[in-house]
C-alpha cells in the first residue's frame, strides 16, 4: 500500500464515518436530551477512534473496524490494542462530555429563571383577571 492509497482510504472512511455519524444523530433526535446526547458521544468515540495496526510504517486503521476484523477471523493480534484504544478514547469523550453538562447546567437553571421572570412580568396579575364591572341592568360581568 502506497502513502495515496493509504490517505485516499482514510478519506473515504472520513467520509463514511461523517454520513455514519449523521444518521446516528438522526436516529437519536426524537429520544430524551439526556439519552441522546451520551449516546452520540458513544457513535462518535466509535467511528473516529483510531488504532495503531502497523508500528513499523506508523499505519492507523478505525478501531472498531480491527477490532470487528479480529473477532470475525480470530486473529486477536491486534484485538486488545483496539479495544484498550475505544475504552481510552471513550473515557475522554464521557469525561468532555460531563465537563460540559457542568458547565450547561448552571447557565441553563439562571436561563429558565429569567425566562419564567419575565413571563410572569407579562402575564396579567390576578386582580385584573377577577376585576368586574357592572353592568346597566344589575349584572355582574367579567372584564374583557
Amino acid at each position: 500500500m502506497t502513502e495515496h492509497d493509504y490517505l485516499l482510504a482514510w478519506a473515504v472512511y472520513a467520509v463514511a464515518a461523517l454520513g455514519c455519524l449523521l444518521v446516528g444523530f438522526r436516529i437519536t433526535g426524537w429520544m430524551w436530551r439526556w439519552l441522546r446526547e451520551p449516546l452520540r458521544v458513544l457513535i462518535a468515540v466509535l467511528l473516529a477512534t483510531p488504532t495503531l495496526v502497523d508500528p513499523v510504517r506508523d499505519y492507523y486503521a478505525p478501531a472498531i473496524a480491527v477490532t470487528a476484523l479480529d473477532v470475525l477471523f480470530k486473529v486477536g493480534s491486534n484485538l486488545w490494542r483496539s479495544l484498550s484504544d475505544l475504552v481510552m478514547f471513550g473515557l475522554i469523550g464521557f469525561a468532555l462530555y460531563l465537563l460540559f453538562v457542568v458547565v450547561r447546567w448552571p447557565l441553563e437553571r439562571r436561563r429558565r429563571a429569567r425566562r419564567e421572570a419575565e413571563e410572569a412580568a407579562r402575564a396579567p396579575s390576578m386582580s385584573d383577571i377577577l376585576e368586574q364591572r357592572v353592568a346597566g341592568n344589575g349584572r355582574i360581568e367579567p372584564r374583557v
